[in-house]
């Protein structure tokens, strides 16, 4: 289920997340997750927050679904971006072979890491056959919550890769870096494409 402490804390710094991490232009990682779906295919944001990703795609052409577990979010997503914003958890993806690509960019990072199998399982019934997976999460190990309060669960690369390929899905590209969160703490990351087999 949804982490009520983590929705407590975006439900506080909604506005300020979505001015720290609200450019208008899309980053190299979104530009080339747009760059490997069909012309007007139909993608999934999975975890959108305030929905500048889900805007930037469908101002691409494309046919967007933006989900959020948070109220607020969706609210700030509506007024700022002109989306509707669907306020659900990861838990509610059920379908088949309807996406072209899902868009989980830093939101699964929010689920325990006992649920990652069974999402992951979700979202490649969810795509097409071809389909395309961004994930974005923080490295490390285990379960913790930030400065913020917020839960977080953490994984390596191979650990990621084992849970993708368990799931049917091939790992294509890999990113590494690291950034300031809202808690203002310089944490690593990794980005990973994968596809369905």
């Amino acid at each position: 289920m949804t982490d009520k402490k983590t929705l407590d804390v975006y439900a506080q710094r909604a506005a300020d997340y979505a001015a720290k991490f609200g450019s208008e232009a899309p980053d190299r990682h979104l530009t080339y997750f747009i760059s490997e779906l069909s012309e007007g295919g139909r993608v999934l944001d999975l975890g959108c927050g305030p929905g500048r990703s889900a805007a930037i795609m469908r101002d691409a052409g494309f046919d967007v679904d933006a989900w959020d577990a948070s109220p607020e979010m969706a609210e700030i997503g509506a007024g700022k971006f002109g989306l509707s914003i669907e306020v659900r958890d990861f838990h509610s993806l059920v379908a088949d072979e309807v996406y072209d690509g899902i868009y989980a960019n830093f939101s699964l990072l929010h689920a325990p890491k006992a649920d990652m199998p069974g999402h992951l399982e979700r979202i490649a019934k969810a795509l097409k056959p071809g389909g395309l997976l961004h994930i974005g999460l923080k490295i490390g190990d285990g379960e913790a919550r930030d400065q913020l309060g917020r839960f977080y669960a953490y994984y390596q690369d191979a650990e990621l890769t084992t849970l993708l390929e368990e799931a049917g899905l091939s790992v294509e590209t890999r990113n590494f870096g690291a950034d300031e969160g809202l808690d203002g703490t310089l944490a690593p990351w990794m980005i990973l494409t994968a596809r369905k087999n």
